[in-house]
């Protein structure tokens, strides 16, 4: 399966279970951990576990399982390791404290700015 076929599976479950804010990052370019990181936020545990759920039961039909997963049991913050995509599913709360994305945009602006610099000597 490629990573293209898991994104999309990912994508549909989030939206399934109505995630909110779901956003795909590329981070190919920025470290070797993965290709993508899925982020989407559900608005109580209830549903950040069921958010996680639905992505794992619909990517093991297809016969794709983590190879890690955390955060089950509190159900605040749950991640699923699918080797080239990682996917975070956040309550909305602790998406707003840790802000995993703007740390991601951050180095990714950095990474820019050195290259922009590297240019111009």
């Amino acid at each position: 399966m490629t990573v293209e076929e898991k994104l999309e599976i990912i994508l549909k479950s989030c939206e399934s279970k109505k995630g909110i804010d779901t956003k795909v990052m590329d981070i190919k370019g920025m470290t070797s951990i993965a290709d993508y990181f899925v982020i989407v936020s559900g608005n109580s545990s209830t549903q950040v576990d069921a958010l996680a759920r639905e992505i794992d039961e619909k990517l093991s039909e297809q016969g794709v399982e983590p190879i890690h997963s955390e955060g089950k049991n509190s159900s605040r913050w749950i991640i699923l390791d699918f080797s080239d995509i990682i996917v975070h599913v956040f309550h909305k709360d602790e998406r707003e404290y840790y802000k995993l994305e703007r740390l991601w945009e951050d180095n990714e602006n950095s990474e820019n700015n050195e290259k922009i610099n590297e240019e111009e000597q």
